[in-house]
């Protein structure tokens, strides 16, 4: 029997952090996403034992204030993608409001520090929830689009194709195929 899981990796990554600095006895309060304090000073010896644990679970200590920058700015675009309701608000207009700055300015330092723009990062996270929809739900195309903020189903099918290699038709049979041949395993 097949299960399918939906998850919030904002609220998935906290829960992780919340376990691990408990068990490791620290004191912290979260500030916002992806942001804590810790209430007490922390020699940097240990620093690199949280660095370590936290590494087992995909999840990085960003040093660097362009690092940070860089990784607020995606951790708003996920926040921004995987939101329920469509926003109705461009998302440079989204991005630069949610973090106080200019979008010109956090463009040239997402580019700076990531090698690619700001919208190639959101259409690569739109195109992977996108798959993920596919996979997971009985939405078809034109209710994913409008999920994901696209103005036609023609839209998302283009970036699908130049992000995949494939349009989103053939990826959708290769995943009809894959369960045929799964199911028949079993």
């Amino acid at each position: 029997m097949k299960v399918y899981l939906k998850f919030d990796y904002a609220q998935l990554t906290k829960k992780i952090v919340q376990e691990k600095l408990s068990e490791l006895g620290y004191k912290y309060n979260f500030i916002g996403f992806g942001e804590f304090n810790f209430l007490e000073k922390v020699p940097s010896s240990k620093i690199a034992e949280i660095t370590s644990v936290f590494r087992e679970y995909g999840i990085e200590i960003v040093e660097s204030q362009k690092s940070v920058l860089v990784q607020k700015i995606k951790d708003t675009i996920v926040e921004m993608v995987h939101s329920e309701t469509p926003l109705n608000i461009k998302s440079s207009v989204y991005i630069a409001e949610k973090l106080n700055l200019s979008y010109a300015y956090l463009s040239n330092v997402f580019s700076e520090v990531t090698y690619t723009s700001i919208e190639n990062f959101i259409i690569i996270q739109k195109i992977e929830l996108a798959k993920q929809l596919m996979i997971n739900t009985p939405l078809n195309l034109t209710e994913i689009s409008i999920q994901l903020n696209y103005s036609s189903v023609a839209h998302l099918s283009t970036q699908f194709k130049h992000m995949t290699g494939m349009t989103p038709s053939a990826f959708q049979k290769i995943i009809v195929k894959r369960r045929e041949i799964s199911n028949k395993k079993q």
